[in-house]
């Protein structure tokens, strides 16, 4: 199984590809991030991002996707230009016809470190550990989209269960 994890954003959107082998193991196939200029218009920054992220599912044909829920803090702003790339990546992975799972923050650090109130250091460690890297992915963007496709596969084996 291979699993796309989407961290959403207009400036940044982080995507890991994590694959679970049939013995169990966790294996890093790609994660980056799509990044857009702050003077861009917002079509166009949109635009951008439903563009590269189609062309990576195109790609990896992943089995399933999972994105990040918003948290919504005290900038307003700031979560609605999230929303609207939020839109467009759920779109963009509902036209490839792929199984689409959100998670809240607290759900994603809590399948992946064990505490849903995790800082990022731990989570990036974590990541780092249960992918079998040398070092922590970077940027934060890309290591929390990996975070994020590690819970869509933990989650998926449960749901296997039942």
């Amino acid at each position: 199984m291979l699993a796309l994890g989407i961290d959403p954003g207009t400036a940044t959107v982080g995507y890991g590809l994590v694959r679970q082998l049939h013995d169990g193991a966790l294996q890093t196939v790609k994660y980056g991030v799509i990044t857009t200029p702050a003077g861009q218009p917002m079509p166009e920054r949109l635009r951008t991002i439903y563009d590269e992220l189609t062309a990576l599912i195109e790609i990896y044909k992943p089995d399933q996707a999972a994105v990040e829920q918003l948290y919504f803090g005290k900038n307003i702003t700031t979560a609605i230009t999230v929303a609207q790339g939020r839109g467009v990546i759920l779109l963009s992975l509902s036209l490839a016809n792929l199984p689409i799972a959100e998670y809240q923050p607290s759900i994603i650090k809590q399948t992946v470190t064990g505490y849903g109130g995790a800082k990022k250091p731990q989570m990036q460690e974590m990541v780092r550990m249960l992918l079998g890297l040398d070092t922590v992915p970077k940027p934060d963007d890309a290591a929390d989209a990996l975070a994020i496709a590690i819970t869509a596969i933990q989650y998926s084996q449960m749901d296997s269960l039942y």
